[in-house]
């Protein structure tokens, strides 16, 4: 199985493991599973440390250097995401978790988040 790290979670596993929950940490500790996340957390990321929403030494550069040095595979964005994402339910108003969501629909993998509004959605999530 292949998880996709949301944006929150791939942030906290960087230097906050302690907002993960015990099975967030066991998945993302486990060198065995395959762990990605996505140029939309990156995005999010550059977007939220220009507008003053997040701080976030280095930025989204620094963030993408630091998930590859982790063995996160980043993936990007495929015309199959907005396939799904055109018929994605409005469950979730955010452009970059039902993105999230889509990429992780088409590509078969399991979303990593304590997003509560992802968790309604009809794709594996673990918290």
């Amino acid at each position: 199985m292949k998880y996709l790290l949301d944006t929150n979670t791939a942030i906290w596993a960087l230097g906050e493991k302690t907002k993960l929950s015990k099975t967030a940490r066991t998945i993302i500790d486990d060198v065995s599973l395959a762990l990605c996340v996505s140029i939309i957390s990156a995005w999010e990321i550059a977007i939220k440390v220009s507008i003053g929403k997040l701080s976030f030494a280095g930025g989204s550069v620094f963030f993408i250097e630091k998930m590859r040095q982790n063995g996160v595979e980043l993936l990007n964005i495929k015309d199959t995401h907005l396939e799904y994402i055109e018929t994605l339910p409005f469950i979730h108003r955010d452009p970059f978790d039902r993105l999230l969501v889509a990429a992780a629909m088409a590509d078969g993998m399991s979303i990593l988040t304590e997003d509560e509004n992802i968790h309604k959605y009809d794709v594996p999530s673990v918290w």
